[in-house]
């Protein structure tokens, strides 16, 4: 069992740390499924890339803001947001925990 409370003060002491205001950690891998905890420092971003066959976000702590062609959409705290299927980056905008969940694999 994981500790969401103590996993988001650990890994935002780690990104403020970090020389890229960054720190994660894979908590669930189990089969197609993959849960990792993400911390994030005010303003670091998450590069445009591609996204999981299936997958959501859900913030912990903080602030984001997803970018993707089809439209930008900020979260707080509590919200959980179906990654689109398309190229998408995140940024932080103020220190920041996410919960990312993503099932690979998930069309065959």
């Amino acid at each position: 069992m994981n500790d969401l409370p103590l996993l988001i003060r650990e890994h935002l002491e780690k990104a403020a740390a970090d020389p890229h205001g960054r720190s994660a950690h894979l908590l669930v891998h189990e089969g197609p499924m993959r849960q990792t905890i993400i911390a994030l420092t005010a303003g670091t971003s998450l590069a445009e890339h591609n996204a999981p066959e299936a997958a959501s976000l859900q913030v912990l702590y903080g602030s984001v803001r997803v970018t993707a062609a089809s439209g930008d959409a900020d979260l707080v705290p509590g919200q959980l947001y179906p990654i689109p299927q398309e190229r998408h980056g995140l940024t932080a905008t103020d220190d920041t925990v996410v919960l990312l969940t993503a099932v690979l694999g998930a069309g065959t």
